[in-house]
């Protein structure tokens, strides 16, 4: 009687194992990350983690993060194992969002710079920071603009992409033009950023009014509003810039540039002969 228990026992261990290899397979697809943590939510405790990197199935990608053996993975896929599984509060944003979303100008030559958006105190994991990804990850910490929910329009799922990406991931074009000028003129170059301004024919004039109430840089609603004003795009006259912070004084955004009287601010010759 006693050894027949004993069968039964492992015939149920067994049972259990594959269900919970089935678990591990519906939630490690091909290409995807799979964290930790989450894996543990799901019932994979660390132990069979473990086990089932001995078994060939699982491989770490540095600490606390998992792919299918063999498997290719990317940053974007990294991404959103942050977001979706760590609920991370991190965004893809700039002229990554706008390239991403076909609004970007230039193919560059050399590594890609990704560049990803949070709000100040939100770090990276170290897997994530050490992998190599094949680009250059830029992480920017700002509270410029507001992140919460409560921002319409502040995030954008990603078109083109037959999995289902959080729509948390990728800067709406009204957001992402913002980010880059924030970044400007150090890390980003003023007349690149006029460039895709010009192709931004389609802002919807509620999310960049919602945009430009909540931001907090004057220099990023001045540049803005100086561009928007040089391409004279259609949507600029629903703008209530009654509600608009500018601040008082002038803004010089680089040394020695040509002065624009109406928005207080001084930028690059160039620029302003464009």
């Amino acid at each position: 009687m006693h050894s027949h228990h004993n069968y039964a026992n492992i015939g149920s261990v067994a049972t259990n194992n594959d269900r919970k290899l089935k678990i591990l397979l519906d939630c490690c697809k091909h290409g995807a990350v799979c964290l930790a943590t989450w894996l543990e939510r799901k019932g994979i405790s660390r132990d069979l983690q473990q086990y089932y990197c001995k078994s060939g199935w699982l491989e770490p990608v540095g600490r606390g993060a998992f792919i299918r053996s063999n498997d290719d993975i990317n940053w974007q896929e990294a991404l959103r194992a942050l977001v979706n599984q760590a609920d991370l509060n991190v965004h893809v944003g700039g002229m990554t969002s706008l390239s991403e979303q076909g609004a970007g100008h230039y193919v560059r030559l050399g590594k890609e710079k990704v560049y990803l958006f949070s709000p100040l105190g939100v770090s990276l994991p170290a897997w994530f920071k050490n992998y190599d990804w094949g680009v250059d990850i830029e992480h920017i910490k700002t509270n410029f603009l507001p992140t919460e929910e409560a921002t319409a329009g502040a995030f954008n799922t990603r078109p083109d992409s037959g999995r289902e990406f959080s729509t948390k991931m990728f800067s709406t074009p009204e957001r992402a033009i913002l980010e880059c000028l924030y970044l400007a003129p150090k890390r980003q170059d003023l007349v690149e950023c006029y460039q895709v301004m010009e192709g931004l024919v389609n802002l919807r004039p509620t999310v960049v009014q919602e945009l430009l109430e909540a931001c907090s840089s004057i220099k990023v609603k001045r540049l803005f509003l100086y561009m928007a004003e040089k391409v004279a795009h259609q949507w600029l006259q629903y703008i209530d810039l009654s509600k608009v912070t500018l601040g008082k004084g002038d803004r010089s955004i680089v040394k020695k540039g040509a002065y624009i009287a109406k928005h207080k601010i001084a930028v690059p010759k160039e620029l302003e002969a464009l």
